[in-house]
């Protein structure tokens, strides 16, 4: 039997939270660690499944993995055992977790091999890996696919700098070739490149340990290759993705809730948008504090037209948050288009959200049109299950504002990505037990 959370909703829920450190970031960041024999230390680490199985992952490699706090480890990899990636075990491992691509950039650039089972995760349309295998290649990498094992082996024994122009600005696929750059002969240039913060965190921490990389923030890097790389220490941003869904959760459930400490410089148009939906917010220091809300009325363009809101690489917004939007525009006054532009069938939780009594129509897998109950009908209590990460929390927070009880299996979507959720709602006094 899978865990459950069972959730009486309808009661406003009060206080502070600290959102945890980001997982976008932690995916790329730990990866890193192998780029150096010498300690790095990273603090803000979220203890979540596919971080803490990341971490596992380095400790099975050779890496020496110390924990200094709940959130603080120290990573030592001075002796990688590299016959490791071949074995059943890290098949098993790594096979798993979409995050064990991540560390193929800094093997290649170290190591001069690799090798890498086909990668699991999300269901969430076809989530390719050619930005990353064509990125290797252009550095010099060569590889060939052995369907008898399932594995990819990788030979980067030469790498060398060039021109890259990614076939999309893939965050993963960025990160990946910047790792395997900063150790390549000679200067890369990386066009098109993600620009995300979790990104420029990255090139922060690896420009701190040696590396020369320029153009950070921008869609232009270029990348200097160095000898090798030193040790460093390293603290990873809020989650962005948490912060919305909170700011989501205070409006949908008429809360007064702080969000302590949330990098706001660093959020982007995350707020704006949540602005355009009618919530109101402010910011006091680095908190933002979000009064409780009876209504909130989405915006119309200039024109009056119908509010759309829409995904785009960064610095556009996160197509992580907008069934977090989706969800909440079910309660505002007012209606919006919701368009999904980055990821097919991320859409498809919307069937539990028409049977908690929500006025959504689902145009096609990218666009909903919702219709905003402004309030005066309650979403109503249901048994549902939750597909992805970002749909689990969206479905959390639907449940928390609806009448009556809601009971969301396969939770275990939503941990991937949600630290200790249920405690920490449960703190702002929700009715959330895990059964």
């Amino acid at each position: 039997m899978k865990n459950a959370f069972v959730i009486k909703g309808g009661k406003p829920l009060k206080g502070e939270i600290i959102p945890q450190g980001a997982k976008n970031e932690a995916l790329q960041i730990l990866s890193a660690v192998l780029l150096t024999p010498e300690p790095v230390t990273i603090s803000n680490i979220p203890d979540i499944v596919d971080v803490n199985k990341l971490i596992e992952l380095l400790g099975d490699m050779g890496v020496i993995v110390t924990r200094l706090a709940p959130d603080t480890y120290r990573f030592e990899a001075k002796d990688i055992n590299v016959d490791f990636f071949s074995s059943e075990e890290f098949k098993a491992k790594g096979g798993g977790l979409r995050g064990s691509i991540m560390i193929v950039g800094p093997l290649l650039a170290r190591f001069g091999k690799a090798a890498i089972p086909k990668p699991g995760g999300d269901k969430i349309g076809r989530r390719r890996l050619d930005t990353h295998f064509l990125g290797f290649e252009k550095l010099g990498a060569r590889f060939n696919y052995n369907p008898e094992n399932g594995f990819y082996n990788v030979d980067a024994s030469n790498l060398q700098g060039t021109y890259i122009l990614l076939d999309e600005a893939s965050v993963t696929g960025t990160a990946n070739v910047v790792m395997a750059a900063v150790l390549a002969k000679g200067t890369t240039t990386l066009y098109n490149a993600a620009c995300e913060p979790y990104l420029q965190q990255l090139c922060k921490m690896l420009n701190r340990m040696g590396a020369k990389i320029s153009g950070i923030g921008s869609n232009l890097l270029t990348i200097e290759g160095v000898e090798k790389l030193g040790g460093t220490e390293h603290r990873m941003l809020p989650d962005m993705i948490e912060i919305g869904s909170f700011i989501g959760l205070a409006a949908m459930t008429g809360s007064e809730i702080t969000i302590k400490d949330v990098q706001y410089k660093e959020l982007g148009m995350i707020p704006d948008t949540f602005k355009r939906l009618g919530i109101k917010m402010e910011l006091r220091g680095d908190d933002i504090y979000i009064p409780a809300q009876e209504h909130y009325e989405i915006e119309t363009f200039i024109d009056g037209s119908s509010m759309t809101i829409a995904d785009a690489p960064w610095p556009g917004f996160t197509p992580d948050l907008l069934s977090i939007c989706l969800v909440v525009a079910t309660q505002a006054k007012g209606s919006v288009l919701i368009h999904q532009k980055m990821f097919e069938s991320r859409l498809f939780f919307v069937d539990k959200l028409l049977d908690m009594g929500a006025q959504i129509i689902l145009c096609d897998p990218h666009r909903a049109a919702v219709i905003g109950l402004d309030n005066q009908v309650k979403l109503r209590g249901i048994s549902m299950t939750s597909p992805d990460i970002r749909a689990g929390v969206s479905l959390l927070i639907a449940a928390l504002s609806a009448q009556g009880e809601s009971t969301i299996y396969n939770i275990e979507q939503i941990e991937r990505g949600y630290q200790h959720i249920d405690e920490r709602l449960k703190a702002l006094g929700a009715d959330i037990t895990r059964i």
